[in-house]
C-alpha cells in the first residue's frame, strides 16, 4: 500500500506544481488553493510512504514520478514540446524508477 500512496503522492506533485505555475505568482486564487491542497496532499503521502520504504528510496521515487508526469501534463497541454529525445529520457527514468521498486 505504501507504494502506492508515493505514486499517488508523486502525481499530485504535478498538480501542485502545474497549480503553482497557473497562480501567476500567488495572485490567482483558484490555482493557489489547488496549489495548497496538492502540495499538503503529496507531502502527507510523502511521508506516509516513508514510514515503510525507506528514506530515500521514497524521496527518489516521489521526485521521480512528479518529473515525469509534469512534463507529460505539460506536453498533454501544449505548453512544452516532446520530442523523441525527451520521449526517451522520460521512458529511462520511468525506467530507473521501476528499478528502485524491484530492488527495494
Amino acid at each position: 500500500m505504501a507504494w502506492v500512496i508515493l505514486i499517488a503522492a508523486g502525481l499530485l506533485e504535478a498538480v501542485w506544481a502545474t497549480a503553482m505555475q497557473a497562480s501567476k505568482g500567488f495572485r490567482r486564487w483558484r490555482p493557489t488553493v489547488l496549489f495548497v491542497v496538492a502540495m499538503l496532499a503529496s507531502m502527507g503521502g510523502l511521508a506516509w510512504a516513508m514510514l515503510e520504504i525507506p528514506t530515500g528510496t521514497a524521496y527518489a521515487v516521489w521526485v521521480g514520478v512528479g518529473a515525469v508526469a509534469t512534463v507529460a501534463l505539460q506536453a498533454a497541454r501544449g505548453k512544452e514540446g516532446l520530442t523523441v529525445v525527451r520521449s526517451l529520457l522520460l521512458v529511462l527514468l520511468v525506467g530507473c524508477l521501476v528499478g528502485l521498486k524491484l530492488v527495494s
